[in-house]
């Protein structure tokens, strides 16, 4: 596994993807390691499948490189390639809407949540945030992750999602009342989670 990269701004990355797009193989693998991370989670989220992120994110590296020539620095590297994202996300959520669905026999899930470590201080209130995250409808979801993980402005988020400004900020408010009113409804979590979403 190779060693994860400082934070970066997105002038630096997007500095990279215009070095890379000029044939610069060193600017291709910092572009990468440094989104790498960023468009896992996102896929992940998009897709509500964790399972498939990885062939996802590959997918969205793999159609950014090879269009890469085209990226003419008119938006931040990082919204460029989360576009990108979304649209692999998208198509491949159109490829699974048409083949037959297997039974699930295997309770993967479960036996996945018990080999995880419980001692961990957070670790409990962190995955009980997400999996409320991971509740929320699709489209509040994706404004939320844009702007409150990945901390997006939301200029840039709307970009992303293709949608307006405001129709952001809407998802983004609509999904943090629902979070609270979830988190209400469940004593685990603590203030540090509910901080998250205020």
């Amino acid at each position: 596994m190779s060693p994860a990269l400082p934070a970066v701004t997105d002038e630096t990355v997007t500095a990279w993807a215009l070095a890379a797009a000029g044939g610069d193989s060193e600017a291709v693998d910092s572009f990468v390691r440094a989104l790498q991370r960023d468009v896992r989670r996102y896929v992940a989220h998009l897709a509500d499948d964790a399972q498939a992120a990885d062939d996802l994110a590959q997918d969205t590296f793999l159609r950014a490189l090879s269009s890469l020539h085209r990226f003419e620095g008119r938006s931040s590297a990082r919204v460029w390639l989360l576009s990108i994202a979304r649209r692999a996300v998208a198509d491949s959520l159109r490829r699974a809407a048409c083949r037959p669905k297997a039974a699930d026999t295997v309770d993967w899930e479960g036996a996945a949540e018990r080999a995880q470590p419980t001692d961990l201080p957070g670790i409990d209130e962190g995955v009980a945030l997400m999996q409320l995250v991971d509740s929320l409808p699709r489209d509040r979801r994706e404004a939320f992750m844009l702007t409150q993980v990945y901390g997006l402005p939301y200029a840039e988020a709307a970009e992303v999602a293709r949608c307006p400004v405001g129709t952001v900020r809407s998802r983004v408010s609509r999904a943090r009342t629902s979070l609270a009113e979830m988190m209400a409804d469940e004593p685990g979590i603590t203030c540090r989670a509910e901080a998250a979403v205020a």
